[in-house]
């Protein structure tokens, strides 16, 4: 409690995540001693919240998901000790450990989770300490098994590598090797852990997406079905909006890159791109990419009603997500990726164009923001400027290409725009560099051949055979 407390004071747990914690704990102990149970499960949960709350600075939601998903273990095992004569074996402890690393992506939280779940499900059926190793080491195979999955195939291999696990340890872990090969000992322990391993991964196949709306996260199943581009944002776009479409997949493509370079979460950063600018879809015209070459309409708008206009798709961007019922993490990326940048055409239009240029103000020419939060948002925010400058030049070769990016990345950390995430200098410096490879792949010159009289059908096949 001193902990709690400590942290309360120092301004890291509020009243009200402390309140919440313990009314769990509270809650729990009811349940423990309506049905008989030991009170060091209410115990166990107690000291993971002192553990979740000085490590993620109070965050009470993380604590609740872990909590709710311990208690389902509770009741599983309360339910398979009291009404069903069977061996405890068969527990599906490993799918507590497979879901907490496919919704939170924590190898931290999974630890703690793999060693509190095997001790609960010993405690309430009465096992022993060869039973809870057992569990715990298949808990963690679970784990790394469904580490970055992303097809059912993994889960179901997953399900193997832990039934074979646990059957490994409980070999390991029985003094008198003769047993193994009795049929007790097949019947008691093999083929329940065989049955536990295949099933902790179909229930965790069955229940993701329970848990993924109940918990509000994203997990690489859910970002593979919003990179289907029959999704129907997605065919809009491609519709009615061609050119932020291309400029989308192209900024997608190095965002992916860039995310991946620095350890960052590279499905979420590709996907987040996708959606970046769904806002543009109101008024598709009055954005460059989707413009007719020669005609702008911007050229019969003042400045002022231009840049109401293209700051405008923020707001509407954020509209159509909710329309859509987009996932909140993916709807980030709208304000985000402008962050609070300032609109420089329009405003410098604007300083021409007035009769007294100390009357217009910056920051009636900004994006509203936020500015990016994480580091996914703010690689969309630099490869979004990088590749709508990138398109402006004349002769995009390497050394231009390089020059370009440095001078958009340089521009936007000394506004401050990322700021507010927890992007480094170095990785910064190796987004650049990335940033810098991919496009001058994409923008990479191609040797001309000389078109011969009559064989223009052969010289078109030979630059062919060249690409």
């Amino acid at each position: 409690m001193r902990t709690m407390v400590g942290n309360m004071l120092k301004g890291q747990v509020s009243f009200k995540d402390s309140l919440i914690a313990l009314a769990v704990i509270m809650a729990l102990s009811l349940f423990c001693f309506s049905i008989g149970l030991t009170f060091a499960v209410p115990f166990l949960l107690l000291i993971l919240s002192f553990h979740v709350f000085s490590v993620r600075r109070g965050n009470s939601r993380r604590f609740l998901h872990s909590g709710l998903l311990l208690a389902i273990l509770v009741s599983m095992a309360y339910w398979l000790a009291v009404y069903h004569k069977v061996s405890p074996y068969f527990m599906p402890v490993p799918m507590i450990t497979m879901l907490t690393m496919l919704l939170f992506n924590d190898l931290h939280l999974v630890f703690i989770m793999a060693f509190i779940s095997s001790i609960l499900s010993v405690l309430i059926v009465g096992g022993d300490l060869n039973m809870m190793l057992v569990f715990f080491m298949g808990s963690m195979m679970a784990a790394y098994s469904v580490k970055d999955a992303r097809g059912r195939s993994t889960m179901l291999n997953a399900g193997l590598f832990v039934a074979l696990t646990e059957i490994v340890a409980i070999i390991l872990l029985k003094s008198q090797w003769i047993e193994v090969l009795s049929r007790p000992f097949l019947e008691g322990y093999i083929y329940p852990l065989a049955a536990s391993g295949f099933l902790s991964a179909l229930l965790t196949i069955a229940t993701l997406k329970i848990f993924e709306s109940l918990f509000g996260v994203l997990t690489n199943f859910s970002l593979l079905e919003l990179s289907d581009f029959n999704q129907p944002l997605l065919k809009r776009m491609i519709v009615e909006a061609p050119g932020t479409y291309h400029h989308s997949l192209v900024v997608s493509n190095l965002s992916e890159a860039a995310a991946d370079t620095i350890g960052a979460n590279a499905l979420l950063t590709r996907v987040g791109a996708y959606y970046h600018d769904i806002g543009k879809l109101e008024k598709a015209e009055y954005f460059t990419e989707n413009q007719m070459i020669g005609w702008n309409k911007h050229d019969l708008l003042e400045p002022s009603v231009s840049r109401l206009v293209i700051v405008n798709h923020v707001k509407q961007g954020l509209e159509i997500a909710k329309k859509y019922k987009l996932n909140p993490i993916i709807a980030d990326f709208i304000p985000q990726h402008h962050g609070t940048s300032l609109t420089h055409y329009f405003y410098q239009k604007a300083l021409e164009e007035a009769e007294d240029p100390s009357k217009v103000k910056q920051e009636d020419f900004r994006y509203p923001g936020p500015k990016p939060q994480v580091r996914e948002t703010a690689i969309v925010m630099l490869a979004d400027s990088v590749e709508a400058a990138t398109r402006s030049l004349d002769d995009p070769n390497p050394q231009k290409i390089e020059e370009l990016v440095h001078k958009i990345i340089n521009n936007k950390f000394i506004d401050g725009q990322l700021d507010e995430c927890n992007l480094t200098l170095k990785e910064i410096d190796k987004i650049a560099s990335t940033f810098t490879r991919v496009l001058s792949a994409m923008y990479h010159s191609r040797v001309k051949y000389p078109e011969r009289n009559g064989q223009s059908g052969n010289s078109l096949k030979s630059e062919h055979d060249q690409e």
